[in-house]
């Protein structure tokens, strides 16, 4: 997800006019988060492995350190997880597989239960040709307040060719006078395919808190073959006058943006995916360009923007993925 607003810094390579929530600037933040790109994708024949990892340090006041690295490898047919590396409170469970072996379901675990000013979190989820990842969490991200120093988080995604890898996190909180730092990047090989969302509400609307004061930055880029497909950054400041914009977000507390990405979405299924609709003073479009699917949504409700996303995933995952979508266990439990 990246806002459609950020107090005049919002910055895309690509955007649609069939979008509803399409807006470009032509300037950037020289504050938000500048990373690298990592390199090519990895292909390397599959290691097993689960240590290895240099040590982290955490110091007083200083919040957590934690990394997690993941890398998934088709093995004869089936997907296996064949390295897992953690070091820090941030980890998965054991691999699962509700749809058969030729996908692997892995649950990410945070056992602090939310990320505090001074935390640095890095996720790593490596997909080799052919494997077939789905990455999700037991439940929703808390950013908690912050005295001023900022929590950042940065996930890097790398499918290889034919590799497919699906990320649907429940929704981020960020709390009031929360500072929060998120990046995402996915680099996809020739012939790999990736769908993933974010669904952020703003403030804990469940007790009537409003996102006043505090800040949000994120940055989700998609390279496909080398070639920027999107890279879209968001500054918010808590209370500033575009969260109340109608050339923002409308006093709305929920953001969220899906990205299917990889393969040309045809305009027949884009017209299906146009038909599903979000109740009351929701909005919510559908937009493509070149290999890739962009949907929004803006309103009050997470767990709406979370059902809608799951109803566009219904429609596009045989598409992405070959197969019919099945449901995480950990959704419905």
């Amino acid at each position: 997800m990246c806002c459609p607003l950020s107090r005049g810094v919002f910055h895309r390579v690509m955007a649609s006019p069939k979008n509803v929530f399409a807006s470009v600037r032509t300037r950037t933040d020289p504050c938000i988060i500048q990373s690298d790109m990592l390199n090519a994708c990895e292909t390397k024949p599959p290691t097993d492995s689960v240590h290895g990892m240099a040590p982290l340090e955490n110091h007083p006041g200083q919040g957590w350190r934690a990394r997690l690295h993941l890398e998934y490898a088709a093995v004869d047919g089936h997907t296996r997880l064949v390295k897992r590396e953690h070091d820090g409170p941030l980890m998965v469970q054991k691999a699962l597989y509700p749809e058969g072996p030729s996908v692997c379901h892995s649950l990410i675990l945070h056992p602090p239960s939310g990320i505090v000013g001074g935390d640095r979190l890095a996720i790593t989820a490596v997909v080799n040709a052919d494997a077939h990842a789905l990455i999700t969490m037991p439940g929703a991200t808390r950013w908690y307040r912050s005295l001023g120093e900022p929590a950042v988080q940065t996930i890097d995604i790398r499918v290889g060719r034919g590799g497919v890898f699906e990320w649907l996190p429940p929704e981020t909180i960020i709390f009031d006078q929360a500072h929060a730092q998120l990046t995402n990047r996915v680099l996809l090989e020739a012939g790999a395919r990736y769908t993933g969302w974010e669904i952020i509400c703003l403030g804990r609307t469940a007790s009537g808190e409003q996102f006043k004061t505090g800040r949000l930055r994120q940055r989700t880029e998609i390279r496909l073959d080398g070639k920027a497909l999107w890279d879209e950054r968001a500054n918010v400041i808590g209370g500033s006058p575009l969260m109340h914009s109608p050339a923002g977000l409308a006093a709305a507390p929920v953001t969220a943006t899906l990205l299917a990405a990889g393969i040309p979405i045809s305009a027949e299924v884009v017209a299906r995916c146009r038909e599903i609709a979000v109740g009351g003073n929701a909005r919510a479009g559908v937009s493509t360009m070149e290999s890739l699917l962009v949907a929004r949504y803006l309103g009050a409700s997470s767990e709406e923007a979370r059902n809608y996303f799951v109803a566009l995933w219904r429609i596009l995952r045989p598409l992405l993925a070959g197969r019919a979508a099945v449901t995480p266990r950990i959704w419905t439990t």
